[in-house]
């Protein structure tokens, strides 16, 4: 199926996985570039050192187009370009909008370049600024997210903007691909249903709560870290709302103290980076540590499989999905369903 997305890129079918932290890594993401999607690595919680052999890892393991997502706030962005350059990498993605710098750098060396939005005036303005493309993400999606759903968000971007639209949150089969397609946009990127694959490295025990999941079992919260967060609820997350302030800020230096030992980030980097999301919102200290070191409570239960530790981010799709195929086997099965609802809709009378 070729649309303006597998043109611009060079894949076979118009579907996207997205740079999860501690999910999308290299296993998955070539998984996903063999299956003719596109793969995102997701470079945020990885150290330049682990980006680099990220990068040539998922060059051994497929010759098919891959992207890495970055931080576009991040101290050491320049640096990290370099090696997605440096590594023939296809994409650079962002989930925050990239300085025109930036763009402009990374498009000279011949990477396409598509950050993520989560409302039309952002998609203007990275369309202004040089994008190629963008992913719109509505609220249905997991993780950080916003408060307009996809089937209101997706047309009014797809409106505003002259460059590929990739639709998110809320997608997980061939009708909702098709469905995004009506809509205008060029293809469809999906989280939490390669999340929920046989080639993503999650642990089965915290990928057996997911399947457990019904819709109600996803929850958007503020108490991790101050922002609109969508994931599973939780023994963790009941008690982060139902924290005071003082418990709040000692569970959350405990945890930045965690991720800064892990990550080799200095407390001033950690503040930094808190400051950084807690612009133009009124956060707590607590929150901004909490924002800061929320890679952590990830990593506890995606890495370390603790889900009694850790939050779990998961779009609103984990509840009606009910197996674990491979990349190979889901991207298969969603360009079938969508040719079949492509021809049902062509030969209706």
């Amino acid at each position: 199926m070729e649309t303006a997305l597998t043109r611009l890129v060079g894949i076979r079918h118009p579907v996207v996985q997205t740079g999860m932290g501690w999910v999308a890594g290299p296993r998955l993401v070539s998984a996903t570039a063999n299956a003719g999607a596109l793969g995102i690595l997701a470079s945020a919680t990885m150290t330049l050192d682990q980006l680099r052999a990220a990068i040539a890892e998922v060059r051994c393991r497929t010759d098919a187009p891959f992207g890495v997502n970055l931080r576009a706030d991040a101290a050491d962005a320049g640096d990290r370009v370099r090696l997605i350059v440096d590594g023939g990498v296809r994409v650079a993605s962002f989930a925050l909008a990239p300085s025109p710098e930036l763009i402009t750098e990374l498009k000279a060396a011949g990477v396409v370049v598509i950050p993520s939005v989560g409302a039309r005036r952002h998609a203007e303005k990275v369309a202004a600024w040089g994008a190629d493309a963008v992913i719109v993400q509505g609220g249905e999606g997991g993780g950080h997210t916003g408060e307009v759903a996809t089937s209101v968000l997706l047309p009014q971007v797809v409106d505003a903007v002259r460059i590929p639209v990739v639709a998110a949150g809320g997608f997980f089969d061939g009708r909702g691909l098709m469905a995004a397609l009506a809509y205008g946009a060029a293809g469809v990127a999906m989280g939490t249903r390669f999340l929920l694959t046989s080639d993503s490295a999650v642990p089965d025990a915290v990928k057996a709560r997911y399947l457990a999941a019904t819709v109600k079992d996803v929850t958007v919260t503020r108490a991790v870290d101050g922002l609109p967060h969508r994931m599973l609820r939780s023994d963790l997350v009941a008690s982060l709302e139902r924290s005071g302030r003082a418990r709040s800020l000692l569970h959350a230096i405990r945890r930045a103290a965690g991720f800064r030992k892990l990550s080799g980030l200095t407390w001033r980097q950690l503040v930094r980076d808190g400051l950084a999301l807690r612009h133009g919102k009124e956060l707590s200290w607590s929150q901004v540590l909490l924002a800061a070191n929320t890679p952590m409570l990830l990593r506890s239960a995606m890495v370390d499989g603790r889900t009694d530790l850790g939050v779990m981010a998961a779009g609103q799709v984990a509840g009606v999905i009910d197996d674990l195929p491979s990349c190979a086997e889901l991207v298969e099965r969603i360009m079938k369903e969508a040719e079949e609802v492509r021809t049902r809709l062509t030969t209706a009378r």
